[in-house]
């Protein structure tokens, strides 16, 4: 069985989120975090006909990307997640496509508020398992 040739990665990468109408965003890899994470400007939950709706409105208004567009999904759902300043946050998480080199993926991807951060994309470890090897030397290989 030959094995699968791995992409090179750099320690900041540009990816699109196709179903999210989110494309050439900048994105940290970062080998420290386990999952994928999403600034969003505002998340909410609301209750339509007996069904939990999360509405979500991605980026910051000040951000060239953004787009002013709410997003909904009936199909979600939370998780403890450890944040960067070591405390654990419940958020929601959606599936979702990501494209990250040439390859997408279907993968869960958090909602929260990285407002303070650099960039509004993490790219963590559930992801990056799957071919990628990171230059942190180099920034945007591709």
């Amino acid at each position: 069985m030959a094995k699968k040739e791995k992409v090179l990665i750099g320690r900041v990468e540009i990816v699109d989120f196709p179903k999210l109408e989110l494309i050439g965003i900048e994105a940290k890899i970062d080998t420290g975090a386990y999952s994928t994470a999403l600034h969003c400007h505002k998340i909410w939950v609301e209750e339509i006909e007996g069904k939990e709706v999360l509405h979500f409105d991605i980026l910051d208004p000040d951000h060239p990307e953004y787009s002013e567009k709410i997003f909904t999904s009936i199909d979600f759902g939370q998780k403890k997640v450890k944040s960067s300043n070591g405390r654990k946050e419940k958020r929601y998480i959606i599936k979702t496509k990501i494209k990250l080199a040439g390859k997408t993926y279907l993968t869960d991807v958090s909602l929260t508020d990285r407002q303070k951060m650099k960039y509004p994309v993490l790219i963590g470890r559930k992801l990056l398992k799957n071919g990628y090897l990171i230059d942190v030397s180099k920034i945007k290989i591709n």
